[in-house]
């Protein structure tokens, strides 16, 4: 029931998960392929990172950064000279702002007499608004990517670490790459900046490459979406049929009887004229079959050898071989399963030499085939459905019960057996 109760609600789920791949396509622009539809969760949830690598010193300086969920992916190396905001813009007079921090947010107007012109990578810091904002607005600005810092903990009380950038909104019209880092990173990168001999566009400046290193196994992807998608289901049916069949195994086992068990169990051989019996315990395989013992001359004719019987009989070998217990007559005070004929799962009457099982009901049947049926199918007797593995029910007498005695009016006895002959007036029809 819980199996199924899973598999309808994958069903339902499926849909979902199909509208959320559908946007994974791949979108060329340049040398970067736009991934602005897609989630923010399926692109990061597995921890893709990029690398900001300062390269015109030496040693190279490098910081772990996290690409954004949103405009294109750094699929190639990124270079170009960095420089802040701040550093050509400032807030336009509409907005009646003061220039007094980097956060790069809309809208920017230019200021100063010099601008970047050849390729440029923007740098921004968090805050005052959304993540997506800023890098439009540096894209409107002409920044081939935009590398964005992190604020300060001790003022915002967050963790300095890095955070996924998705955008809240449509941004499909955002064709850069953008990437965060942590603020100390940001710290550092931002006063190299300003003690650079590096200039550019009379703007101080460093050389900046932005790498990326995707994993193998992205779960965004068309085609291993379109893989996990065909085979959840025979994966979540095979663990179910699985289950089920180990289920099914373990309940077949214990519905089986132990092996020991049964061995335990008394057993007989049919002599030709009574039981001979075996305790408990003792292999039944070590005494040789009574048929087997029987040789055939062809001189001679058929020879006996001497069989050890429990009670010794009168009847020639021919009539001991053939003797069967269906000519044997109970004796009165003799057990009624004792006065078995023949074995209820063959359906054959008991021949000499015949080894029989008794079970605790005391219901007999040939030794190998009642083994084969205890221990391989079921625990219970063939004919009463008794457990072997339970105490054997208390004994059964053989006696007929107590007849009720009782006296007429005129002292005549009268019993259970005693005919009707009489009518209630005590004269005879």
């Amino acid at each position: 029931m819980v199996y199924a109760l899973l598999w309808v609600a994958f069903l339902n789920v499926l849909p979902l998960l199909i509208a959320i791949a559908k946007p994974m396509g791949i979108h060329s622009t340049n040398s970067f392929r736009a991934k602005s539809e897609r989630a923010w969760l399926w692109g990061w949830a597995w921890g893709t990172e990029s690398t900001v690598s300062i390269v015109d010193r030496s040693p190279i300086l490098s910081f772990p950064s996290r690409p954004a969920a949103f405009g294109a992916e750094i699929n190639d190396p990124v270079l170009g000279y960095v420089i802040p905001l701040s550093s050509f813009t400032e807030p336009c007079p509409s907005y009646g702002m003061q220039a007094t921090d980097n956060s790069g947010c809309p809208s920017l107007c230019l200021s100063g007499p010099h601008h970047p012109t050849e390729t440029w990578i923007a740098l921004v810091q968090r805050g005052k608004c959304e993540f997506v904002r800023k890098v439009r607005e540096a894209q409107r600005l002409g920044a081939r990517a935009v590398v964005v810092g992190g604020e300060d903990p001790e003022v915002t009380g967050n963790p300095d670490t890095l955070v996924n950038m998705y955008s809240p909104e449509d941004a499909s019209d955002i064709k850069i790459a953008s990437t965060y880092i942590k603020y100390s990173d940001y710290m550092q990168l931002y006063g190299l900046i300003q003690a650079s001999n590096t200039t550019h566009g009379g703007l101080s400046t460093l050389s900046l490459l932005i790498t990326a290193e995707y994993s193998a196994w992205e779960w965004y992807s068309p085609i291993i979406t379109f893989i996990v998608i065909l085979l959840l289901p025979s994966a979540l049916t095979f663990i179910t049929l699985l289950i089920h069949r180990i289920r099914s195994a373990r309940a077949a086992q214990r519905d089986r009887a132990p092996e020991d068990i049964v061995r335990n169990l008394p057993w007989r051989i049919w002599t030709g004229t009574g039981w001979e019996k075996h305790e408990a315990g003792e292999d039944a395989d070590a005494f040789p079959d009574r048929v087997s013992s029987v040789d055939v001359d062809l001189e001679r004719g058929v020879t006996y050898e001497e069989l050890p019987q429990a009670n010794d009989s009168p009847h020639s070998p021919d009539e001991d071989l053939n003797a069967s217990t269906s000519n044997v007559e109970p004796l009165p005070d003799q057990p009624w399963f004792e006065s078995q004929v023949e074995c209820a799962i063959c359906l054959s009457e008991f021949v000499k030499g015949d080894k029989v099982r008794v079970l605790p009901c005391h219901h007999i049947f040939h030794l190998h085939e009642v083994d084969e049926w205890l221990i391989k199918r079921k625990k219970l007797c063939p004919v009463c459905k008794a457990d072997v593995t339970q105490p054997p029910p208390e004994a059964v007498h053989s006696h007929p019960p107590i007849e009720q005695t009782a006296h007429d009016n005129d002292g005549t006895l009268v019993t259970e057996r005693t005919p009707l002959l009489r009518t209630g007036s005590g004269e005879h029809p």
